[in-house]
């Protein structure tokens, strides 16, 4: 190699070198956060409008400064309403995308999918949605509700002489673990306040079923046996045909009330909600809540729908899993903020405690021991615009029980 050449290929690598360094550095510049939620299949009825909350989080964040100096920089991924694929999708933004934390799933089946992979990787998963319990996990942080913040308040609501004194229930679900295991801890507490199993009835359907013709006409003929009330774990898009037969069939609230714990505001766009009047959900936040942490947050997202062409503008809503996706950001937002550093054990140990004044009204506070949010309990009606009515509440956030009393084995697990 003559002198001309070595100075060309030196020079060269030295490019080479810069080149990577700077991509090294432009990369360091910002902190990755995963998305991961079905926009596509059954379940993107209800997902999407949590991707879009969490972009929305996200740039909100950014146009305050980012954090420790540095932008937020979403990573999205679509697993498509496939379980298996939840996995691998959170692998790669893990392994792939080198996300710092990943904000997603809706069903327990896909959390349940994606559980191993956090695990194994030790990264985080920020999950919004209501759910089972029997899960406690050092590497997920449970934003949305377990069943004693949900499920066991609407039926003490439900059998109360206030919520219309039912004596039989009619348990409907999607056919997975939450429904299922949602149910049998349901079932117990019915028993346990002295209900007979012939006054109660499980059934379930597959994802994305759509006749429920049959079930709608078992349902009226089950609650001829006296006071019945319907406790629906019916999950994605499904609701719609559903909430559609009982208007068909005319069974009116009046006569027999459904309680859903996936039905929110979003799942009811498009569905003529007249016939549904007075039927109820159970959630820990509605759109309709008064205050002004509420008006700012679904001002907020009405403004970033319109900027970013959200399908139907003019019926676009929040609603519980929304709140929780934005609450979960925000306060993985403060941790990193405090401990410095997105790295996750840090992140982790100063998650523990993190307080946050919701849209919901209530300041809600992170269990340090069990990951869950200490969350309000509300029971709203449907009203004729689609949104509901807050018919119930507790006076203050409550404390989640991840390891039910009502299921055989957890004894001694309530203080976790």
């Amino acid at each position: 190699m003559n002198r001309k050449q070595f100075i060309k290929t030196v020079i060269g690598a030295t490019i080479g070198l810069s080149s990577a360094f700077a991509m090294t550095t432009q990369a360091a510049d910002t902190i990755k956060v995963g998305i991961l939620h079905s926009l596509s299949g059954t379940m993107a009825i209800s997902e999407t409008a949590l991707k879009n909350t969490a972009l929305m989080t996200i740039e909100e964040i950014n146009a305050n400064g980012g954090l420790l100096g540095k932008q937020l920089e979403p990573v999205v991924v679509d697993p498509a309403s496939n379980w298996p694929l939840f996995a691998e999708k959170a692998r790669q933004l893990i392994t792939q995308d080198e996300v710092d934390v990943v904000f997603g799933c809706w069903t327990s089946v896909s959390r349940k999918s994606v559980l191993p992979v956090f695990e194994e990787l030790n990264s985080l998963l920020f999950y919004p949605v209501q759910y089972e319990g029997e899960e406690l996990s050092q590497n997920v942080f449970y934003t949305g509700a377990a069943p004693n913040q949900q499920a066991i308040p609407a039926v003490e609501y439900l059998m109360s002489e206030e919520g219309g004194a039912a004596k039989r229930w009619y348990l409907l679900g999607t056919d997975y673990v939450y429904p299922r295991t949602t149910n049998k801890i349901l079932r117990a507490f019915l028993i346990s306040k002295g209900v007979a199993e012939s006054d109660i009835e499980e059934v379930y359907t597959p994802f994305g079923h759509s006749d429920y013709q049959t079930i709608v006409a078992n349902i009226k003929k089950f609650s001829a046996g006296g006071k019945t009330a319907v406790v629906s774990t019916i999950n994605g898009d499904s609701n719609v045909p559903f909430y559609k037969e009982l208007g068909n069939a005319g069974l009116k609230a009046t006569d027999v009330p459904v309680v859903a714990f996936s039905v929110g505001e979003e799942e009811l766009r498009g569905i003529d909600t007249k016939p549904l009047l007075g039927h109820l959900a159970a959630w820990n936040y509605f759109m309709s809540v008064k205050g002004k942490q509420n008006k700012a947050f679904t001002k907020m997202y009405k403004v970033w729908a319109k900027k970013n062409g959200v399908p139907n503008l003019d019926t676009v809503v929040t609603n519980d899993p929304m709140e929780a996706t934005y609450v979960g950001i925000k306060m993985w937002a403060q941790a990193v903020e405090q401990a410095g550093t997105a790295d996750v054990d840090a992140v982790r140990d100063a998650m523990g405690g993190q307080t946050f004044k919701s849209p919901s009204g209530f300041t809600l506070t992170m269990d340090a021991t069990n990951h869950h949010l200490h969350k309000p309990v509300m029971i709203g009606e449907i009203l004729p615009n689609g949104q509901f009515q807050v018919v119930w509440r507790t006076k203050g956030p409550i404390r989640a029980q991840p390891w039910s009393p009502f299921i055989a084995g957890n004894e001694g697990k309530q203080g976790l």
